[in-house]
């Protein structure tokens, strides 16, 4: 049964790994990668001088260490809120309504703030009412890094909130009971029983987010580019994106998608290695 998703997986995710080749050429799509003329590390040589380059990395950066603080955590707290719910019905309703915008698409949601947060959106209409005129939070890069976290937070901590639900579910409520009796409070209960059920998941979603450090919404920034600017919104896939497919520049681009890559697999090693150092399972662990 999963031959087929292995089959997919093999075609579209590790075949296409050997075309990294062209990081190491003057590759032409006219040519081929056959036929195109090897040129060792100029590549990776250029990409080491290029200031865009450089710019992209640091942007990329930014906005996973903003994310990392600001978004990572609201699903952790949006499960432990809703974990206290106690109607069955009531939590439903309100799992259901917040992890709904994670299958809207980028298009939608960056529409959605748009009609809200733009210069004629519901916000500013609301403000030039009140005599305050020239807001536009769509288009204003300095709070763009704000922006486009407000975006990932309602599109996906609902989704992300049910995979800490899940930890929770696994809970014996024994233990809350017991802690009841011994006379701990909430807050309590929460640090020394459910903090503890999380730290696995918690840690394991880190490494995880650790090793996607590098990626952040392509999608969501490339749709916004034009109204920010390159200096706010260019990070290393919209790099490569505009390297390769609009300048035609194949292997430049490729080599910063390969470093890329291998920046990504070191940190979620060592990340695993320092979660095996803290006694965690980590992604994966010897036999």
């Amino acid at each position: 049964m999963t031959m087929p998703a292995v089959l997919l997986l093999l075609v579209f995710a590790y075949v296409p790994i050997a075309g990294n080749v062209v990081a190491w050429q003057d590759y032409s799509p006219f040519l081929g990668i056959a036929d195109s003329q090897w040129v060792g590390w100029y590549n990776f040589q250029r990409l080491f001088v290029n200031a865009a380059f450089w710019h992209a990395v640091g942007n990329t950066l930014l906005i996973t260490a903003f994310q990392l603080v600001f978004f990572f955590p609201i699903p952790i707290a949006m499960a432990l809120l809703l974990n206290s719910v106690m109607t069955p019905r009531v939590r439903t309703t309100i799992q259901s309504i917040v992890y709904l915008p994670h299958f809207f698409s980028w298009v939608i949601v960056v529409t959605v703030f748009q009609q809200l947060f733009g210069g004629a959106g519901f916000v500013a209409q609301r403000l030039a009412d009140l005599g305050y005129d020239g807001f536009d939070l769509m288009t204003n890069p300095d709070t763009f890094l704000v922006l486009i976290t407000m975006q990932s937070v309602w599109k996906d901590a609902g989704w992300g909130m049910i995979i800490f639900l899940a930890a929770l579910s696994t809970i014996d409520p024994a233990l809350y009971e017991a802690s009841v009796v011994d006379g701990a409070d909430r807050w309590r209960r929460i640090w020394h029983i459910t903090l503890p059920a999380l730290r696995p998941v918690i840690i394991l979603l880190l490494i995880l987010r650790l090793g996607d450090a590098l990626t952040v919404g392509f999608e969501q920034l490339i749709l916004q580019r034009g109204a920010v600017g390159v200096d706010a919104s260019e990070v290393l896939d919209t790099f490569v994106y505009y390297q390769g497919v609009i300048n035609g520049d194949w292997s430049f681009a490729a080599a910063a998608g390969l470093l890329k890559g291998i920046v990504s697999l070191v940190l979620v090693v060592g990340a695993n290695k320092l979660a095996h150092v803290f006694g965690e399972a980590g992604v994966y662990k010897r036999a």
